[in-house]
């Protein structure tokens, strides 16, 4: 019986995977024609089955970009650099679409130190650190074996060098891993998703307007009332902001 489900499961999975292959080419073949809307929906029906990848979210931020819809190309193009942190062509890409954005934010620098922790720790999502961590404790493993039977003087010292070095890699990996995690655990970002929208200084519609925000601008959010969202901007502004006027990532 159980062996019948996993080889169900296995053909189910085979047919979806297929399945999706081919609708992602004909949406790169219905892209290349231009026809833009119609790979789209081609695109979305790829992500109702729970297909998430950088390229899928790439070519939907490409199509919507070609239609000059702002806050869904960078909300796409967004969508692919969480899962592929390093790809130039993305980053590239979603700077153009900031480039047509109203809102001119400024950000607020940080340190040299924090900045140049932040962006090694970001090299790699959690997932990579705790591989990388990984693979490291193998090499101890193995460093130590070699130290332990090793008879050789020379050979035991450097792999007892090797062994203390992999357990300091270690210990670096995982304090990446778990800075990324925390990072990531923070980190609520949100697209502007309608054309302007007014951010206030309560959760009401009552309250005084803080200030003005236009589609594609990115915010973070902070907290929830009902159906208003405290966010954040990068030059520090805080403010409420309806919910349905922004998508989270």
């Amino acid at each position: 019986m159980k062996q019948n489900l996993v080889i169900l499961i296995f053909i189910v999975t085979t047919f979806s995977f297929a399945q999706n292959t081919a609708l992602f080419e004909k949406g790169n073949a219905l892209y290349n024609q231009g026809e833009y809307e119609e790979a789209i929906d081609v695109y979305l029906t790829i992500l109702d089955t729970k297909n998430h990848s950088a390229e899928l979210y790439y070519n939907l931020g490409n199509a919507y970009y070609k239609l000059n819809k702002v806050a869904p190309s960078i909300f796409y193009y967004e969508k692919a650099l969480q899962l592929s942190p390093n790809d130039n062509d993305i980053k590239n890409n979603l700077a153009f679409a900031r480039n047509m954005t109203i809102d001119a934010i400024y950000v607020m620098p940080e340190s040299g130190l924090a900045k140049f922790i932040k962006n090694i720790t970001n090299y790699m999502t959690f997932d990579g650190w705790a591989k990388t961590a990984v693979v490291l404790v193998c090499c101890f493993v193995v460093l130590f074996l070699f130290y332990y039977f090793a008879s050789a003087t020379m050979g035991k010292r450097m792999a007892f060098i090797g062994s203390m070095g992999s357990i300091i890699l270690i210990i670096f990996t995982l304090t990446l891993a778990f800075h990324k995690y925390n990072l990531d655990k923070n980190d609520k970002p949100a697209i502007v998703f309608i054309q302007e929208s007014k951010v206030r200084a309560e959760p009401n519609l009552r309250s005084e307007e803080s200030f003005t925000l236009h589609e594609g601008t990115k915010v973070q959010i902070l907290d929830t009332v009902k159906s208003w969202k405290r966010i954040k901007l990068a030059d520090g502004k805080t403010g409420w902001i309806s919910e349905a006027d922004i998508k989270a990532l």
